[in-house]
């Protein structure tokens, strides 16, 4: 029987959605002082021979300000809730909007010559990252002490259910408190068990007044859909916000774009294949060319010292070619620092002739998790994949991307079946979607899934968010073998 003294929400939970965009904009209003005063004390040291610089109060304390909350709110981050790589990327947004809009005060007040160039640049570095900064922190501190969590009902328990909550609770970003799912079929062994079960499809409005909840996630992409629409028809009126999750698990919806056709009644999805788009492409390739080449220069003392560790561990060349396809089919050699004995392939062939396991392994992956061709420099520069270091050559040439699928070898065409114009459409990378997702620790049908997802919903903002997630999964050496 359902208990609604025990799941009912609390008058603290109900005012959430009123109480969080306020303190919110407290905390951002802090992080724009803080980063003011960083670009004041900077632009000084920076610049001691150029006077010190006087920004009158009312610019200081309120104008600068108030234009960034002004762009904070039409991004919509005091009424949205968004992955924090997302809300990051808003807040990007929003702090290059406000500049522009200083810039344009400033000029209308005719004060443009008595403000410095350097502090409106300092302040733009500062803001993104101390609003970054402080929302992350306060994120986190309030999901640790669930304070000021927003009370959502999910409906359907099933996979894409377990998805959605895996998204909800490792995220930062996201806010929301589970307080139960509504499912018509036995609840599956995994993190759905953590959240009682409320009733059934057939409950859900009385759940709905009882728990006073206000924020709904439909989960259950595989329902009838009359049984979907009656769903849909009987909580919209009860709640303010309501999620739909549909039946395109998996398919491509970066770039989407909504668009309603009223007299039909039906709801029109235009989908972006981005990479196939030449601009995107020569965007990409300036992108990857000036990242990589301030990256080189970064690195080269790095570069320098492992070569030498292993020309001195193994004897053998110190970079090792293997060939791999690139974009339209076209093979190149793939540089990699050295990280097996000089008589790999001999051994290989010998192992997998002798050993069933191994050659069912390779066979599986193209890949052995104990590899006994592997050095000793190599069994390190494998696990932190700083063996791949060289491929930032390739990028130089032309040949690959920082970001991109996973270069593969011929042999593995075939495996890529009807997705294998996505991996030839664009140049493969360093890093990627599969590297960050689990590498060798997930199956090669989700690699060819996460490859092309990547090709169709590409933006330089998931290439940036790429870059960072690789230098986690770097450090903690997930997956990697």
């Amino acid at each position: 029987m359902y208990n609604n003294m025990k799941h009912t929400i609390s008058t603290a939970d109900r005012c959430t959605a009123y109480l969080l965009p306020i303190f919110l904009l407290v905390i951002d209003y802090i992080a724009i002082i803080c980063a003011e005063q960083s670009a004041f004390v900077f632009r000084n040291c920076l610049l001691p021979n150029g006077g010190v610089l006087h920004i009158s109060w009312l610019n200081f304390w309120l104008v600068f300000p108030l234009m960034y909350l002004l762009f904070i709110n039409i991004e919509q981050l005091y009424s949205r809730r968004a992955q924090f790589w997302q809300v990051i990327q808003k807040i990007f947004h929003a702090s290059i909007y406000a500049v522009i809009a200083i810039i344009i005060v400033l000029y209308i007040g005719q004060i443009t010559a008595s403000t410095s160039r350097l502090f409106i640049a300092l302040l733009l570095v500062f803001t993104f990252i101390y609003l970054t900064i402080f929302r992350y922190i306060t994120k986190k501190i309030l999901e640790h002490f669930q304070l000021m969590q927003i009370p959502v009902l999910i409906i359907g328990a099933g996979k894409t259910a377990e998805l959605l909550v895996q998204g909800i609770s490792s995220d930062a970003g996201m806010g929301y408190k589970i307080i139960g799912l509504l499912e018509d079929n036995h609840v599956k062994d995994g993190i759905l068990q953590k959240f009682p079960v409320l009733g059934k499809f057939a409950d859900v409005e009385n759940v709905i007044k009882e728990t006073r909840v206000q924020h709904v996630f439909i989960a259950a992409p595989g329902l009838e859909q009359v049984k979907l629409t009656q769903i849909i028809y009987k909580v919209q009126p009860l709640v303010k916000n309501m999620g739909i999750i549909p039946n395109l698990v998996g398919v491509p919806m970066g770039g989407i774009e909504v668009e309603s056709l009223f007299n039909e009644k039906l709801m029109l999805l235009r989908l972006r294949n981005n990479l196939a788009r030449p601009l995107n492409r020569y965007l990409k390739a300036i992108f990857d060319f000036i990242v990589t080449l301030v990256g080189t220069l970064a690195i080269s003392p790095i570069l320098v010292f492992i070569a030498l560790w292993i020309y001195k561990d193994s004897p053998g060349p110190v970079i090792f070619k293997h060939i791999r396809i690139g974009k339209n089919g076209k093979e190149f050699p793939c540089y990699k620092f050295r990280s097996m004995c000089i008589d790999a392939k001999e051994k290989l062939e010998k192992l997998l002739d002798t050993d069933p396991e191994v050659r069912a392994e390779w066979e599986k992956d193209f890949k052995l998790k104990n590899d006994p061709r592997i050095t000793k420099s190599g069994a390190f520069l494998r696990k932190t994949s700083l063996d791949e270091l060289p491929q930032i050559f390739n990028v130089l040439k032309g040949e690959m991307s920082l970001v991109g699928p996973r270069p593969i070898i011929k042999a593995e065409m075939e495996r890529y079946g009807e997705y294998i114009n996505d991996y030839l459409m664009v140049k493969p990378g360093i890093t990627g979607m599969w590297q960050v997702s689990g590498r060798n620790d997930i199956d090669y049908t989700e690699r060819v899934l996460l490859d092309s997802w990547y090709v169709r919903n590409w933006s330089i903002w998931i290439d940036l968010v790429m870059l960072f997630k690789t230098i986690a999964v770097v450090l903690f050496r997930k997956g990697a073998y």
